[in-house]
């Protein structure tokens, strides 16, 4: 990492990175379970899901993008994605797509804004940075499924990653002591969408 950046940022970003490319590559192949497809499938999901949100990010913040440069995430991507799809659909918990995309969702969330103020973005764009890394992932995977967007449901989503990154970067901002931003900004955005998951928490809708 840029030593230019801050040092609240710095020690969780790795693991954030390495836990969110795991979860959503299970939550990926596991959409793809659920349809039955084959493990080049499986893999075609999990890589789509993981990568896609990261992809965007690292386009609009002028990085080179993660996995064109390092073989380490797809490796990781497919091999989350063989396991999922070698596990029996019936150890699966009924509601395991939905909190393993939480636990991405957060922690995306939270590498992506971390990220964005790694190449020098303030901190608005850095907390859309995060927002973006965190969605789109699994509205690729989603729309490729050929089911209902997550953020077309009335629970939150979006909301909980901004959450996550707004949480992370306002911490960070106010100077406070790696890693507890990081650590904050992820638990707020999971409990958020742990909740929605829990409770159908939504917004308002328009009234139309």
């Amino acid at each position: 990492m840029s030593p230019s950046l801050p040092l609240a940022i710095q020690p969780l970003l790795p693991w954030l990175d390495l836990l969110g490319l795991s979860v959503f590559a299970a939550s990926g192949s596991l959409a793809a379970v659920r349809k039955r497809l084959d493990v080049v499938g499986a893999c075609f999901f999990a890589l789509i899901t993981a990568t896609g949100g990261g992809t965007l990010r690292d386009l609009l913040i002028g990085a080179p993008v993660f996995w064109m440069h390092d073989a380490a995430p797809v490796l990781i991507c497919l091999g989350v994605a063989v396991l999922s799809w070698l596990m029996p659909v019936r150890w699966w918990p009924e509601r395991a797509l939905e909190w393993l995309d939480a636990g991405g969702l957060a922690a995306y969330a939270v590498y992506g804004a971390g990220k964005a103020m790694q190449f020098g973005t303030g901190p608005v764009p850095a907390v859309a940075a995060g927002v973006i890394t965190a969605c789109l992932g699994g509205i690729i995977r989603d729309v490729t499924a050929g089911v209902p967007s997550i953020v077309l449901r009335h629970e939150l989503y979006v909301t909980a990653a901004l959450m996550a990154a707004a949480v992370f970067v306002g911490l960070t901002g106010l100077g406070m002591a790696a890693p507890l931003p990081a650590l904050g900004g992820a638990l707020a955005g999971f409990v958020l969408r742990g909740a929605a998951i829990r409770w159908k928490l939504a917004l308002s809708p328009h009234r139309g």
